[in-house]
């Protein structure tokens, strides 16, 4: 028996102008209870292993700002904070709502991907897509019927928050750069004698010439009057010798170099080993070839 046709007219591979009415105000309601975040999409300085889900050069390097609507009223999801055997555990999980028109229009991909991240402002963090639900029954379960490409509203995408491993992050925007730029491990080069000043987030570098043949090069976090600099996302190995500003055409002499050199953020959400390590050195005998036996 078929369903009424002035009752249910709703064709699979049609979208109809009720449909189209119902979208329209999904969106206009994200506008108006939503929040606006980045979206950053995910790319890759190496071959990724899809098999596994592996890519351990991933980079985010846009930003695409879009409204969505946050389904956590309550607070966070997931697991919460706790201690485990590995220290801090910051297990954080929100759900958010968007568009799936104006996403389209906003962000040059399908669709969200797992392993993209998103920024929310309001907490000022970064959570990472987990999984991408497109017929979540609570997010308009076929409402008016399938459509034109399913679910023709809404994604549903459950995010956790993100752990930070060295990836790059730079999108152009202050707000989402400044964010990540302390959550670099740092390495402190010590100066004796030289010209010039460095600046903050140049390009340091040691080479015989120009930096296209630098044996190795980072950024600049912090320049302390020239008696040190910390820098990051360090690329090759400093040695004994000159390094230069690329920017500020600086050159001084190394004295000594460490990356030893702790994170000060008393909330990071990374562990910071040189800081365990320390610890654990004034209880533990680490040159015993089994400190924590008689064998």
């Amino acid at each position: 028996m078929a369903t009424s046709q002035y009752f249910n007219p709703f064709p699979a591979g049609q979208i109809t102008s009720e449909q189209l009415l119902v979208e329209d105000l999904v969106i206009e309601s994200m506008k108006i209870y939503g929040m606006d975040i980045f979206y950053l999409p995910r790319s890759s300085r190496d071959q990724v292993d899809f098999l596994f889900g592996e890519d351990t050069l991933k980079q985010y390097v846009s930003a695409y700002p879009i409204e969505m609507y946050l389904e956590n009223l309550s607070g966070m999801d997931g697991e919460g904070d706790f201690i485990s055997k590995f220290g801090l555990e910051i297990r954080d999980e929100v759900q958010l709502l968007v568009s799936r028109r104006r996403f389209a229009a906003t962000v040059p991909q399908l669709r969200p991907n797992e392993g993209d991240l998103i920024y929310i402002p309001l907490v000022k963090n970064f959570f990472e897509i987990t999984f991408v639900e497109h017929e979540n029954d609570q997010a308009m379960f076929y409402t008016l019927g399938r459509g034109r490409g399913g679910n023709v509203y809404v994604y549903a995408l459950k995010l956790k928050q993100f752990v930070f491993s060295n990836e790059i992050i730079e999108v152009g925007i202050s707000e989402i750069d400044d964010q990540i730029r302390n959550y670099y491990p740092k390495t402190r080069i010590t100066l004796t004698s030289g010209s010039g000043k460095f600046v903050a987030d140049e390009i340091v570098y040691q080479s015989a010439n120009t930096l296209a043949n630098a044996t190795a090069q980072a950024i600049v976090h912090t320049n302390a009057a020239n008696a040190y600099l910390d820098v990051i996302r360090v690329q090759g190995t400093f040695a004994s010798g000159n390094v230069k500003g690329n920017t500020s055409g600086s050159q001084w002499i190394i004295n000594t170099i460490s990356d030893s050199t702790p994170l000060n953020d008393a909330f990071e959400d990374i562990i910071d080993n040189t800081r365990i390590q320390t610890e654990a050195a004034n209880i533990l005998d680490f040159t015993e070839t089994n400190p924590f036996g008689e064998a």
